[in-house]
């Protein structure tokens, strides 16, 4: 039975049994922090096992592709030494939230197995935990299972808890038996560790909550929650001990094997044709779940395995750039089950490629390092400094040392190396620039926000602070912050800057310079009171700075805009990153590998404008986080959301749906015009765009015409003509300047004819130290070249001289270099100019910045020989 027909049929059977199913999600878990990526099946439903969610079912089953290559859960080592572990990997799995429990998950695994997939009973053997009687019981005298091939397992093998405290409970472990040919024993047994028992089925029993003091609470609705690879279970189904001689990797392992030379040798069992074939399905659908290759978190998971797989094609001989190759197999092979994979196919092949060429500029450098070091081994662990030097210089991984390394039955320093990442981190964080912010007062009253509808409103002083202290009052001239009970004021969240303004009555002013949102929902509105005595209880109008507010607003809708545009443009990978958003400008940082050309600028420019003149009306919803999310809302970076949220609707055809908190327009036309002014990188992965809105727009286009009309000007043409005219003089500047070059070689050659006649002659060597005028420093080496031929056997030493910059050549002809070496003497040289140099026994070339010493220094040379 084929892959593809397994993963149906699980899903198939399922749904006759009243689960709903649900599609995998993504690699990168919503609802779990301390998490990396998805490992298992029950990622998707922690919420729902734990009671913070709701569904509208109480049982379902699904697919879900896991990762395993990161965090506390990590198979990456394993990869390529094993028949089993996989940096990624499918897990299929029923569940029943505080519906069915043991008897209907056993009953129904027992049917799958033995009806369904008609797997023969006697190949079976089961674990239990030690203390679970109901499981064995409904195994022996429900399903009729033999109690002789029934292992009790202590709690390290059958009982899974989610932490410390919290649901947990014990498991039932189904395992297949491969043959009497195999070695290993059945679980529970001191051979268990070998091939011949594979684990293809945990089914976990939830029914206790764990208490701090150890206590097994018994939950009120226990649940079920069960795992199966697919992988194992094609293995299996398909008469193989090893998942990577399963159809579901066969066509990668060829088309690997296809990569390499004809008369390599390398077969599809090739451990490094298996890593290849793992590493091309995790990476691939990492990048299709907006991950990108960065030295940090999730980017350099995916980092790490792009190179470890670059490595092992360079091991079997692939010498080119090959692994992206991979990807439309691997897309073709899983249209069905993941036609995301074939939609994101080129933006995964764009990440894949790139990654890889950057990486193959030192590889071989590295594999150098790495191997002199392996050969100059006297024991058997390479030291920390050198697998630091390797991450820090080359981009090799650690693990990707301990990969090699490995191989040659070495270990690696981690400690050493642990502790030169360490000095980095210091040396970073002493470079750095780090202010110590002050404390604060925590206000426990929420501030109701009336904002949206209005930009003047009345409010109570609730409380005052002054100097980072709660305070009665404040007095003219004094800064310090108001807190309100309700406020226009909007609260600086999700990139959007707070309001300023003015807080009065007719005894008091206070101007707000920004606004602040406490944890506890308080609105800290900062300033400077101008006039009277503010205190505690005093009621005042709140009046937002309106032209402020409006400008912050058209920039924020286009922010909206502009991020729809992105994903329209650079594909639907482009991922909030960060925002800022003032009166001034918008600036937003997204996720994307490379530079965004011209051409996409003014498509993406040219896309928001047109959604501004369209004029459409901004729609405003509110509603649960749910309904906003089936709605296909995009939740904006670093904002945090309750039950309720407001959604923003922009565009025509919904062409801008988000999650938003923030303050817009009414209608797009408000925006009035959009420009970038630049783009960049920020980090590894993440771009920045900064752009401006309405009037600011006009007079960034206004102030670019001027600059246009002035160089016109200034290169007497028109604005029409005036890229050409400056096209004209820079072909004419270049022509100049080769000219030049031209007029300095000769000038240098005469001058070399000339400086012959200047050699003495020392110990019966020719000995020449001059400076050259109207040369520079890179036609030195030539004149030292010709010279040398001239003078036969010399030590020469020559400088230029600009300004207070002196550029040093010192050439030893070849038969003097046993005694005489031209880095030393440059470097005797450049020491007494203020600088320094070397290089090779016969040419070195270095420089100083104190030109008015370089006549003494070049004298010295005739006594030091």
């Amino acid at each position: 039975m084929k892959t593809a027909q397994i993963r149906q049929k699980f899903l198939d059977f399922y749904a006759s049994k009243g689960h709903t199913i649900e599609p995998s999600a993504s690699l990168i878990p919503h609802n779990d922090k301390t998490l990396l990526f998805v490992n298992a099946g029950m990622v998707p439903f922690k919420d729902v096992f734990s009671g913070v969610e709701k569904r509208p079912y109480n049982r379902a089953a699904s697919c879900q592709r896991c990762v395993r290559a990161g965090g506390k859960h990590n198979d990456l080592e394993n990869v390529g030494y094993t028949a089993r572990h996989h940096t990624f990997f499918e897990m299929l799995g029923n569940f029943s939230f505080g519906d069915y429990f043991k008897r209907e998950a056993i009953q129904y695994a027992w049917e799958f197995l033995t009806v369904e997939l008609r797997l023969p009973k006697e190949k079976f053997w089961v674990s239990v935990f030690e203390e679970d009687d109901e499981a064995e019981d409904i195994w022996v005298n429900e399903i009729g299972f033999p109690r002789n091939r029934i292992s009790r397992c202590g709690a390290k093998d059958n009982f899974w808890q989610m932490g410390d405290t919290g649901p947990c409970g014990p498991s039932s472990e189904i395992f297949y038996d491969h043959g009497e040919n195999i070695a290993g024993g059945p679980p529970g047994h001191a051979d268990e560790d070998g091939d011949r028992y594979i684990e293809i089925w945990n089914l976990v029993f939830t029914q206790y909550d764990k208490q701090e003091d150890g206590y097994l609470k018994p939950l009120a609705a226990p649940c079920v929650d069960t795992g199966m690879g697919l992988e194992r279970l094609a293995a299996v189904l398909q008469h193989k001990n090893n998942n990577y001689d399963t159809d579901g990797f066969k066509t990668l392992t060829k088309a690997i094997v296809g990569l390499t030379k004809e008369d390599g040798g390398i077969k599809q069992d090739n451990a490094s044709v298996r890593v290849i074939a793992d590493h091309i399905r995790s990476t691939a659908f990492m990048v299709v779940d907006g991950v990108i290759p960065s030295n940090e978190g999730r980017g350099y998971v995916l980092r790490r395995i792009i190179r470890r797989a670059i490595r092992h094609g360079h091991k079997i001989g692939i010498n080119k750039v090959f692994f992206y190759r991979l990807a439309p197999v691997l897309a073709l092979e899983l249209k069905d089950a993941y036609p995301e994979l074939k939609k994101a196919l080129a933006n995964v092949e764009k990440v894949l490629k790139r990654e890889e060429q950057r990486f193959a500029q030192t590889l071989d450098q590295g594999m150098g390092i790495l191997t002199a070091a392996i050969t100059q081994l006297k024991g058997n662990e390479i030291d920390g400094e050198t697998v630091f030097k390797l991450y820090d210089t080359y981009g090799f991984p650690a693990d990707l040392t301990a990969d090699v390394a490995r191989e040659h039955s070495l270990t690696i320093d981690m400690v050493g190396f642990e502790i030169e990442m360490t000095k980095q981190r210091d040396r970073a964080r002493q470079a750095g620039d780090f202010k110590t912010l002050q404390k604060g007062v925590d206000i426990s009253e929420q501030t109701q926000f009336l904002g949206y509808e209005q930009l003047e409103s009345s409010s109570s002083v609730q409380a005052l602070i002054k100097e980072g202290e709660l305070v009665e009052q404040i007095e003219a001239g004094e800064h310090g912050i108001v807190v309100l009970a309700t406020s226009s004021f909007y609260a600086e969240s999700g990139g959007q800057i707070g309001d300023c303004g003015i807080l009065s009555n007719d005894t008091v002013a206070f101007v707000v310079s920004n606004t602040q949102k406490q944890k506890s929902g308080a609105f800290e509105h900062h300033g400077i009171l101008n006039k009277g005595i503010l205190k505690v209880g005093d009621v005042l109008a709140a009046v937002v700075d309106k032209k402020s507010r409006k400008c912050i607003a058209r920039n924020h809708s286009a922010t909206h805009l502009l991020h729809a545009a992105l994903r329209t443009v650079l594909g639907e990978t482009v991922t909030q990153k960060g925002s800022l958003v003032d009166s001034e400008k918008l600036r937003f940082d997204f996720s994307h590998d490379e530079v965004i050309n011209k051409v996409e600028i003014d498509k993406i420019e040219g896309m928001v404008n047109r959604k501004i003149l369209a004029n459409t009306k901004v729609h405003t919803d509110v509603s649960d986080i749910d309904t906003a999310k089936k709605k296909g809302a995009v939740a904006l970076f670093g904002e945090k959301y309750g039950d309720t949220v407001r959604v923003l609707t922009m565009g025509k055809d919904d062409f801008s749906v988000e999650l938003c908190g923030g303050t817009h327009v009414n209608q797009l036309g408000d925006i009035g015009l959009f420009r970038i002014t630049s783009e960049g990188g920020v980090s590894a992965g993440v771009r920045r765009i900064e752009a401006v809105t309405g009037y600011s727009a006009y007079q960034f286009d206004n102030q670019t015409q001027d600059n246009l009309n002035q160089i016109a000007q200034m290169t007497k043409s028109s604005s029409v003509q005036v890229v050409e005219k400056v096209a004209q003089l820079i072909k004419q500047q270049k022509e100049l300047e080769k000219q030049i070059v031209s007029m300095q070689k000769q000038l240098a050659s005469n001058q070399g004819d000339d400086l012959v006649n200047q050699a003495q002659g020392v110990n019966g060597v020719s000995v020449l130290a001059s400076v050259v005028e109207g040369v520079n420093g890179k036609d030195l080496r030539d004149i030292v070249d010709k010279l040398k031929d001239k003078l036969g056997s010399a030590v020469i030493v020559l400088a230029a001289v600009s300004g207070n910059k002196v550029s040093l050549v010192a050439g030893v002809t070849k038969d003097l270099t046993d005694k005489y070496q031209a880095g030393k003497i440059l470097n005797h040289v450049a020491q007494q100019v203020g600088g320094k140099g070397g290089g090779r026994p016969d040419m070195a070339q270095g420089g100083g910045t104190e030109s008015s010493k370089v006549d003494e220094a070049l004298a010295s040379v005739k006594g030091l020989i």
